[in-house]
């Protein structure tokens, strides 16, 4: 293990222009240095080093990295080795490794103890679930074996406040707390799961994590989960893994589905390499982690508006992440189905002939994006494009991305030429460039706002600090590499957050190909760090500005749901016209309150209070 501290010390005192000039020939061109790229062949220089970022890429094959990367690439060397390299040329001795501190050593002691916990509860619902004559027939007509129950590890939490008490005399430990399993309320404890089918949920080890719980009738929630714990990041994990890998190796297929009934009930009709997420949207980590272990993975959702707004989610969180040879496919079942629920109707070779047929992530992306618009008219095709632009700069496998911009052009009546100008994707140069004028980091059609938050913080990584992550919806890649970056905020000072830096600590991470990535374009548009501060703060505005329209939109619902209710409509009336002046005064460009504060008492409301100007 090599300390980020000598990293960091070492990426510091080499110059990636010098590094590289031993290997490649470089000539000054504007800011950066360029050269015939060494990791194909090419006869006009596309190959840029830039001194200011400490960061190579070439603009014809897509090669990318710092110092030690480029050492990596060039030399055929490991990683230890081309660090070992750079450090005898720079002088310095590389530590080998380093023992943990005192907080890691208690928190590797602490996560011992509650996976010791965590077992023992699950050996408890087992137990009860074989003294349960309802909970057994509840399974048995939903279609499944004792076999594969006691596969999945099922079982039952008992409908008793502190049924727990009976494993677990020591009740009021705190451990049951951190662990998800008690809830403690105004002094009073009780157990979180009652009167539920238990599902537990192991990590990609084997070791039991958290739980999903179902209600057996008309109860909601219909699934309950675990909370966060110190075990257990939902947006980490996916259910019914460790059960699902040996099927998953022999399809060379993953179906992700929605429920944890729905991946058991498969399981019980042959189809065993289904895995579900754990109540919440797909994340980043969820697609790179199934990347891993097949060569296709298939999101199966119901057909209804929430099932393809899901699937819409999985798109945007994949677009950057799929690899050319490991497609994404999208399969909608018809609306009264869920997989359980069809398998059992149809069986296992009807389901799995549906999969065979699913749309890949290219055909869903194009069907939604003609949806939106009417491909007859001038002006419905300009906006299919300018629909489909940040989509494409998204898309990081070539091949598909030329494949896409191929299926795109002549739909919008443009050549392909024009497709990659219109997107800008050429790898040119462009007259606006020769001719000096600064090239924007983001494009005419805004990406999405996490999107550009993400360049523009790398671009001045200090600017991490202005980020507020409660505003955004999560779910996005670069939501999480924005979350792990304000982390890395809070443990270094501002000028330790380099790129090259930055880079070391994302190699081999499921985010690294989107830090890459957001990286490339800040070098191809030689964004300017005296920006950064405006953008950053423009982009959280307009963050909160979509917050204040989501908040219209719930207020005007609650005005309408009520209406003998008068005190409550006189204050959600006052709170809908503030909401609106406030939506008004943005589009004039004046200064703006979002929240409702009293200057007497200096009171905010639970909206916040923001004050900020707009631009015309």
């Amino acid at each position: 293990m090599i300390p980020d501290s000598f990293k960091q010390d070492l990426l510091n005192r080499v110059d990636i222009v010098d590094v590289v000039s031993r290997y490649v020939q470089l000539k000054k061109g504007g800011a950066n240095y360029v050269g015939l790229c060494p990791f194909h062949n090419e006869k006009t220089p596309s190959f840029s080093v830039s001194p200011a970022k400490q960061f190579y890429h070439c603009f014809g094959c897509g090669a990318h990295g710092n110092a030690i990367g480029f050492l990596m690439a060039y030399s055929a060397l490991g990683y230890v080795d081309a660090v070992k390299e750079l450090a005898s040329a720079a002088g310095m001795q590389v530590p080998e490794s380093r023992p943990p501190t005192p907080q890691e050593a208690a928190r590797k002691e602490r996560e011992t103890d509650l996976y010791a916990l965590m077992e023992k509860a699950m050996d408890f619902y087992r137990g009860e679930l074989k003294k349960s004559p309802r909970a057994i027939e509840y399974l048995k007509g939903r279609g499944l074996t004792g076999e594969v129950a006691a596969r999945f590890r099922m079982g039952y939490a008992p409908d008793d406040w502190q049924g727990l008490k009976a494993p677990f005399p020591e009740y009021e430990d705190k451990a049951l707390v951190e662990a998800g399993l008690v809830i403690e309320n105004e002094g009073k404890r009780y157990d979180r799961f009652r009167d539920r089918v238990m599902f537990p949920i192991f990590s990609a080890r084997g070791a039991v994590i958290g739980f999903g719980g179902r209600v057996m009738g008309d109860g909601e929630p219909k699934y309950l989960n675990s909370p966060e714990t110190p075990l257990f990041q939902k947006g980490q994990e996916l259910y019914g893994l460790v059960q699902a890998r040996e099927a998953i190796s022999v399809a060379r297929r993953v179906l992700v589905v929605e429920g944890y009934m729905d991946v058991v009930a498969l399981a019980q009709f042959g189809v065993s390499y289904a895995v579900a997420t754990l109540g919440t949207a797909t994340t980043a980590n969820h697609v790179v982690k199934l990347k891993r272990l097949s060569e296709e993975i298939v999101f199966c959702f119901d057909g209804d508006a929430a099932g393809r707004k899901a699937a819409w989610r999985a798109l945007e969180v994949s677009i950057p992440l799929v690899e050319d040879k490991k497609p994404i496919r999208f399969l909608f079942l018809p609306e009264a189905d869920d997989p359980d629920t069809f398998v059992r109707r149809e069986g296992k070779d009807a389901f799995e002939a549906l999969l065979r047929q699913a749309p890949t992530l290219s055909e869903f992306l194009v069907a939604e994006l003609r949806s939106q618009v009417n491909l007859a008219s001038p002006e419905g095709r300009n906006l299919f494009l300018a629909n489909a632009k940040p989509h494409v700069q998204r898309v990081t496998a070539p091949g598909l991305r030329l494949q896409l911009v191929k299926e795109l052009a002549p739909l919008g009546h443009v050549t392909q030429e024009e497709a990659e100008e219109l997107f800008e994707l050429r790898r040119g140069q462009p007259s606006y460039r020769r001719a000096g004028i600064p090239r924007a980091l983001t494009p005419s059609k805004p990406l999405p706002i996490e999107v550009q938050l993400l360049r523009w913080v790398l671009v001045s990584p200090k600017g991490a600090a202005d980020v507020d992550l409660s505003l955004m919806d999560g779910g996005l890649p670069e939501t999480e590499v924005l979350r792990e970056l304000l982390n890395l905020a809070t443990e270094h000072p501002p000028e330790q957050l380099t790129q090259p830096f930055l880079l070391e600590k994302f190699r081999g991470s499921p985010y690294e190909p989107i830090l890459v990535t957001a990286q490339e374009r800040i070098v191809e548009f030689n964004a300017r760090e005296d920006l950064a501060e405006q953008e950053i703060g423009m982009c959280m505005l307009n963050l909160r500005m979509q917050r204040t329209n989501d908040e219209i939109e719930l207020l005007k619902k609650a005005v309408t749901a009520d209406p003998r209710d008068k005190p409550k409509q006189l204050l959600l009336a006052a709170k809908l016209r503030d909401l609106t002046q406030m939506k008004e005064m943005k589009s004039k460009g004046e200064p703006w309150v979002i929240g409702m504060e009293s200057a007497r008492t200096g009171a905010t409301s639970k909206l916040g209070l923001v004050r900020g100007e707009f631009p015309p």
